[in-house]
């Protein structure tokens, strides 16, 4: 995986403190649950220990996560990107072509997205589809559920 990740510089900072709390808060909180557990004597038959060490491996694989996205991220200034395009940083108001209703999606970078607020990452299948494409343009975009129909009714840039 060498993609390089997108991301406003609100998004890298905002995966640069969970990595942090990850390592210097959570995981010493493991580490002494690990050492209070292994004091307990036998190890075979200590599920608070076999836990602790399964919460640790999890964690530690999403430390290992986390530090690979901000390895290959790529801080995006969305002003110096065009203005009369889908691209990183805008909100796109779409309509659906198969059910009539419109949609708003604002392309965001890795730490921004929320999916319930429209917000999705310019990597995903959808935000693909849509870049480069200008108001009125229709797009079919291929997606996990199947093939999206949308004609592009206006794009802007949300200032923060």
């Amino acid at each position: 995986m060498s993609d390089v990740i997108p991301m406003s510089r609100s998004g890298y900072d905002k995966l640069k403190a969970e990595l942090a709390n990850m390592e210097s808060v959570e995981m010493p909180k493991i580490a002494q649950q690990i050492a209070s557990a292994r004091s307990e004597g036998d190890l075979s038959e200590n599920a608070e220990y076999h836990g602790a060490r399964e919460l640790q491996a999890m964690l530690q694989a999403k430390i290992n996560l986390l530090r690979d996205k901000l390895a290959r991220s790529r801080i995006v200034d969305p002003s110096t990107l065009p203005k009369d395009e889908v691209v990183f940083g805008v909100t796109v108001v779409v309509k659906d072509l198969d059910f009539g209703d419109t949609e708003e999606f604002t392309l965001v970078g890795a730490g921004d997205e929320d999916y319930d607020n429209g917000k999705i990452q310019i990597t995903s299948p959808l935000a693909q589809g849509l870049i480069g494409h200008k108001v009125g343009h229709k797009v079919e975009i291929q997606v996990p559920k199947g093939m999206m129909k949308f004609e592009i009714l206006e794009i802007r840039r949300d200032e923060e």
